[in-house]
């Protein structure tokens, strides 16, 4: 009998040393070309723009199957939605070249993802694994 066995290696780690931010807090509704559009806030964009500095330098945008692997320190106790800190992080990436896309045929599984609270040092530390396949017989 043929087992397909699923193995991970570690491409990628980098911190980004800003308190994560959600796009869906304060979103704002604006009308373009006559039909309302929701929009991030003005403070997720500009959240959005201090995080480059701290993205790693790829030579390649990613196109294949990974885990995307999120650990979100916040500055409070607060209730946060670990799916909204998700999204916004892949939303990032795609922007900035380092996914090619966010659905499901890349960003495979969010597997150890989760959010921790760190008053005095609020950051992400993302893993990006690249997924492979390899069968046994």
């Amino acid at each position: 009998m043929m087992k397909m066995r699923i193995m991970t290696t570690t491409m990628i780690k980098f911190t980004i040393p800003i308190a994560p931010r959600t796009k869906k807090n304060s979103q704002r509704i604006v009308i373009v070309k006559g039909r309302p559009m929701i929009i991030p806030s003005e403070l997720y964009k500009q959240y959005e723009k201090d995080c480059k500095e701290h993205l790693p330098d790829i030579r390649k945008t990613i196109d294949y199957p990974i885990n995307l692997k999120c650990v979100y320190y916040m500055p409070t106790r607060r209730r946060v939605d670990l799916v909204n800190l998700l999204e916004a992080t892949c939303d990032m990436l795609v922007h900035y070249g380092i996914l090619q896309d966010d659905k499901s045929d890349i960003v495979y599984s969010h597997d150890g993802s989760h959010v921790s609270y760190d008053k005095d040092n609020p950051r992400t530390e993302i893993e990006i694994e690249r997924r492979m396949y390899d069968e046994d017989n």
